[in-house]
């Protein structure tokens, strides 16, 4: 039964990812002509080789600012074939886009898969005059365990000692910008459910009380520091898998340390959505990455956190009040410099499905 449970959740990651990502941003130019290169391999562990898919504009002398793209599947599975469309939409919208594989657990733990996603960066800068790539403007964004690992770009240096086999004079693994899709934040907290606390045991190799400080590393929350990358994380309140008490952590250490973004909850959305919702979030997460990595736009697309809460104008999607209660929680956002936009839009779509 466990067992059963078990794989049952797994699939539920990869499906909910994979549904994520056949959306892409919206308002992007679709007769923009793009090309288009799978598995190509950016580096070479033992016998194994690590590939990843990319897609740029085919026209244009560049530079143009890039895109990781990393998908989920619990560190365990899933395959980053499913973001190629996506890919191409970014490519479409003046990107170089990527989506690299990594090494799964349980075969292989905590920090390799951190190691995979740095060189593919790394792999990304020394080839950045043949690719066409802005090396100074590069995001990450992911889903779940893609999220995760986005975190850890964005918010780790060499300093933390997760770069793996780096060699003297290697480009640096730093991006400029992150967009979390219900990634974890904290795999040593409390509250993390049950059903998920196999797979980051698988993730570690052991529990966090057994692996504390294996579980302090692996959580982007530990590296949350002034200069990190801004941040923008989407997050459902009715999640199985990642609470989204992860998301209020992540955004209180952004505000405390003085790192820009901004979390988006969903109320009544679980781990992965679809349909308007999806169209939304991608494109808010298009206009983020291009106020923060096209540099002409930033004048005009920078939000102040008061602005972002209110932009839209639609009553239904608009937060009021300084304080917004979610169960026991209370969020406060009036000194917040990171803003917690919440969606109420959600609560009737959510109780149309049955879900109070």
């Amino acid at each position: 039964m466990i067992a059963k449970m078990f794989r049952s959740t797994v699939c539920l990651l990869i499906l909910s990812t994979s549904a994520c990502v056949r959306e892409a941003p919206a308002d992007q130019p679709s007769a923009v002509a793009v090309k288009a290169e799978n598995d190509v391999v950016y580096a070479k562990i033992g016998d194994e080789e690590l590939k990843l898919d990319i897609a740029a504009p085919e026209k244009g002398e560049g530079p143009f600012p890039a895109i990781l793209v990393i998908h989920g599947g619990a560190w365990r599975g899933g395959s980053k074939d499913g973001n190629r469309e996506m890919l191409v939409q970014f490519a479409r919208r003046g990107y170089v886009a990527i989506s690299p594989e990594y090494r799964f657990c349980p075969k292989v733990t905590f920090p390799a898969q951190v190691h995979d996603v740095k060189a593919s960066v790394r792999w990304l800068r020394s080839h950045a005059r043949e690719r066409k790539v802005d090396s100074d403007h590069i995001g990450a964004m992911g889903f779940s365990a893609g999220g995760h690992l986005s975190l850890m770009l964005g918010l780790t240096g060499p300093e933390d000692g997760l770069e793996g086999d780096v060699k003297p004079g290697d480009p640096s693994s730093r991006v400029q910008a992150v967009v979390n899709f219900f990634g974890p934040s904290d795999l040593a907290a409390a509250d993390i459910p049950d059903i998920s606390r196999p797979l980051v045991k698988d993730f570690l190799g052991g529990t966090p009380q057994e692996k504390p400080e294996a579980a302090a590393k692996a959580s982007p929350l530990t590296f949350v520091s002034k200069g990190d990358a801004p941040v923008l994380t989407f997050q459902g309140t009715k999640d199985p898998l990642v609470p989204f008490t992860q998301a209020i952590k992540l955004a209180e250490a952004q505000t405390r340390e003085g790192v820009p973004g901004r979390v988006e909850l969903l109320l009544g959305a679980g781990h992965g959505w679809g349909g308007d919702d999806m169209t939304h979030t991608m494109l808010e997460a298009a206009r983020f990455f291009d106020t923060y990595l096209k540099p002409s736009t930033q004048t005009t697309l920078r939000l102040s956190p008061r602005e972002s809460l209110v932009k839209r104008g639609d009553r239904n999607d608009r937060s009021v009040g300084a304080e917004v209660a979610i169960g026991d929680l209370k969020v406060d956002r009036a000194d917040s410099t990171v803003a917690v936009q919440i969606h109420r839009r959600m609560i009737t779509r959510a109780s149309h499905a049955g879900a109070q």
